[in-house]
């Protein structure tokens, strides 16, 4: 089954897939946030941090944690980080969005770092 298949099927269940009918889930999960605050969630509470397209909405990171780690997500929340400007040193972060997804206990993902 293709994924387009699994999506059409997804679609059928009432689950609004916005950004992965016109991306891929390689587009949707742009990379994973390595921190020292990410890491100790992933040991101790089984938590993952990726950013995400701006696009995406909580039903396609689902979509694409399971198509690309094949695990299933007990949890996700989304956060849009803020644009950040500083005047004297002219330190600019750009917005993005974030997902930070929870896995159940027996499930693990392999990140390269």
């Amino acid at each position: 089954m293709t994924f387009k298949e699994k999506l059409q099927r997804r679609a059928r269940k009432n689950v609004a897939t916005k950004a992965l009918k016109k991306f891929s889930p390689y587009e949707v999960i742009l990379a994973p946030v390595l921190t020292e605050k990410t890491y100790k969630a992933m040991e101790t509470s089984n938590k993952y941090v990726f950013k995400v397209h701006s696009d995406a909405n909580k039903n396609d990171v689902d979509a694409a944690i399971r198509y690309l780690y094949k695990v299933t997500p007990v949890k996700i929340n989304i956060i849009n980080a803020a644009f950040k400007w500083r005047e004297r040193r002219k330190l600019v972060k750009r917005a993005f969005k974030k997902a930070v997804v929870t896995l159940w206990e027996k499930e693990k993902i392999e990140l390269a770092v």
